[in-house]
């Protein structure tokens, strides 16, 4: 089930926290409760980009996004995500929950978060996310316009660029065997 009450938690905690500029982290608290936990007594890895949607969420809040999407119509989706896990997440255990906005191409932004316990990073990701209205995705430069942000985005970096590119040119959709 959808954590809706950590969602609704999330968006309370921020309602008026200051706003954030693009690649500024925003921080989310999160404990593996064991509802989280798959039958390895892991943190389920599906869980894990639940709990992402929470800093997203967050960090949208806090940029103002969520009121410019509800004003235009707008949504954003999940476009592709690659992620690494690099250390157990068990019952009980608390992390922070880093987010922030990497920068943008023509159709996406991209995200960069990352689950920390102390000084270690135990999941790191980038999602890349589309803003979609009633003909499918909204260019990138409309959305930043829309958000009063520069036109122009941050550098990204090149391991980001050469995954955007092999998305681009994988197979969609895939040969069916």
């Amino acid at each position: 089930m959808y954590p809706l009450l950590r969602t609704a938690k999330e968006l309370w905690l921020n309602r008026n926290a200051e706003p954030l500029a693009i690649g500024q982290d925003h921080v989310t608290r999160v404990t593996a409760w064991p509802w989280d936990i798959d039958i390895f007594l892991d943190l389920n890895n599906g869980r894990v980009l639940t709990l992402f949607d929470l800093g997203r969420l967050g960090l949208f809040q806090r940029m103002g996004i969520l009121r410019t999407l509800k004003a235009r119509g707008w949504y954003g989706t999940v476009a592709g995500t690659a992620i690494r896990y690099r250390k157990r997440i068990t019952m009980f255990q608390r992390l922070e929950l880093r987010t922030r906005v990497i920068g943008w191409d023509d159709r996406f932004t991209y995200f960069e978060q990352a689950f920390w316990r102390g000084g270690d990073c135990v999941a790191h990701a980038v999602v890349r996310t589309a803003i979609t209205g009633g003909k499918g995705i909204v260019p990138s430069a409309e959305v930043v316009r829309a958000l009063g942000m520069p036109e122009d985005s941050p550098a990204l970096p090149d391991w980001i660029r050469h995954w955007a590119h092999a998305e681009d040119i994988r197979n969609w959709p895939p040969e069916r065997r």
